[in-house]
């Protein structure tokens, strides 16, 4: 596995951004390549930091993509799939995360990186009551953020990101997470704050 895994990341070094975004489709989708696309951002960026923004969106692309082939899965027959796989009560419980907090509960676990879980989730949104619109945006942030901050990174400190993430990965995700979960809990405010005047218009006219 390691041969392969070896072999894949010199051949995406070798084509570039097509090879980054097919890994990508590849590790969120059917194949399982922890950490590949986190590390040929670095490296490629790296490499040719003007091109930073060409990597980071072909790695959004291709994980989105490939996230939502999984999510159509879910949506066809997921649930016999996931039953098969993981307990009942594993399921149900997170079923019933995704009705109380909505986009949240993908677009968390797709800025973490491993071994954080993540393709449950984008099954378990095909089954849940998440539009395709939505899951899309979910993926979209999560995702873009990730590889955004990975190519800051990069510009920044070239290959010592790895090692920094190697010992910080972790801490640096969590605290992304948190700035993103606020951002979204005070732009949902903020909505619902501006609904709040048009409604009260409405009922006075």
């Amino acid at each position: 596995m390691l041969k392969f895994v070896h072999r894949v990341q010199a051949a995406a070094l070798a084509l570039g951004a097509p090879g980054l975004f097919i890994v990508a489709f590849l590790d969120s989708s059917i194949l399982s390549l922890p950490e590949i696309a986190d590390l040929l951002v670095v490296l490629m960026v790296t490499r040719h930091p003007s091109r930073m923004l060409v990597y980071v969106a072909s790695a959004v692309a291709g994980s989105l993509l490939g996230c939502l082939s999984l999510y159509c899965l879910g949506r066809v027959g997921g649930d016999a799939f996931l039953r098969k796989r993981f307990s009942t009560e594993a399921i149900d419980r997170t079923l019933a995360r995704f009705q109380r907090h909505g986009i949240m509960t993908v677009l968390i676990p797709a800025i973490l990186p491993p071994p954080a879980p993540f393709k449950i989730f984008v099954l378990l949104a095909g089954l849940a009551d998440i539009t395709i619109g939505q899951f899309t945006i979910a993926i979209l942030i999560g995702r873009g953020v990730r590889y955004l901050v990975l190519g800051i990174l990069a510009v920044q400190y070239g290959e010592r990101t790895l090692a920094f993430l190697a010992r910080n990965g972790t801490t640096a995700s969590l605290v992304v997470v948190a700035v993103v979960a606020v951002g979204f809990v005070a732009y949902l405010a903020w909505i619902k704050y501006r609904k709040k005047p048009s409604r009260s218009r409405t009922i006075e006219s």
